[in-house]
């Protein structure tokens, strides 16, 4: 079996999956929208038992802080680490609005937890990835020698989309923190030749597929995905919003030659994230 690494998940709670916030996403008939009516209780347990069933050996898992305080937290995730070691990497998520705590939080996590980046959300906060607030983070993960993760391209949820632009905001933060690994989730649509071009100038920004099933990749990132980005661009499935299997079917029809496939479903994350084998 191919080893498989799911780049941005959530592991998620009654609150997060019942938050009015994601109103939209559940108007489809998305895992999400059954779990939310079927099992809004679900474990970090069962969560993950679908991830093995379907194939997936290794999950980067995202705790979520908002401008209204943490949906999952940061211990939280750290729990299921400690719980599913070898399963389960932790990505932090910290209040924005404060950049010295959120160092420090991130510091915690990495340091005590094993966390391998800290992700934010323009879209949530309001704010594009050039902004001052999120200076000191940079610093601080070029400092621990971890990931950047933001989401890229427009906003599912009922929030503007423009912080979410790869150029010209991400495009700052390349430049300004050259050895910073960025790693940009949900494609970059509908700006996806935007992300494209950043990830073809900047040699440590990267790109994840969550949020997105196979069959409906873009053209243009399928295109580069089959050549010069095939060290460029991760599997990931937005779980709750998308399962494995739902990401994955199609996965064929794209082409890839057996090496890309491989760097695909595994090595580029490796890389990006710097997860042992």
């Amino acid at each position: 079996m191919p080893e498989i690494i799911d780049a941005w998940m959530q592991l998620p709670n009654r609150p997060y999956l019942l938050d009015s916030m994601f109103d939209s996403l559940r108007r489809w008939p998305t895992h999400w929208c059954s779990l939310a009516q079927e099992n809004p209780g679900i474990t970090h347990d069962e969560a993950l038992a679908t991830f093995r069933a379907q194939g997936v050996q290794r999950v980067l898992a995202s705790a979520w802080w908002g401008p209204a305080g943490p949906m999952i937290t940061n211990d939280e995730v750290a729990a299921a680490t400690q719980a599913h070691p070898g399963q389960v990497v932790g990505i932090a998520s910290v209040d924005l609005h404060r950049p010295m705590d959120a160092v420090r939080e991130l510091r915690r996590c990495v340091r005590q937890f094993g966390f391998k980046g800290v992700r934010v959300l323009p879209w949530l906060w309001g704010l594009p990835p050039d902004d001052r607030r999120y200076y000191p983070l940079y610093a601080e993960c070029v400092e621990l020698d971890v990931s950047f993760c933001l989401q890229v391209g427009h906003a599912g949820p009922m929030r503007p989309s423009e912080p979410g632009r790869p150029m010209p905001y991400l495009d700052h933060v390349a430049h300004e923190f050259p050895d910073l690994r960025i790693v940009g989730g949900h494609i970059g649509f509908p700006w996806v030749n935007e992300m494209v071009s950043l990830m073809m100038k900047h040699p440590n920004v990267y790109v994840d597929t969550s949020a997105y099933k196979a069959s409906r990749f873009p053209p243009e990132l399928v295109a580069y995905l089959r050549g010069p980005g095939r060290h460029k661009v991760l599997f990931g499935t937005n779980y709750p919003m998308l399962t494995p299997a739902e990401c994955l079917a199609g996965l064929d029809a794209l082409g890839l030659d057996a090496e890309t496939r491989a760097l695909y479903l595994a090595g580029n994350a490796r890389r990006a994230f710097k997860l042992s084998p």
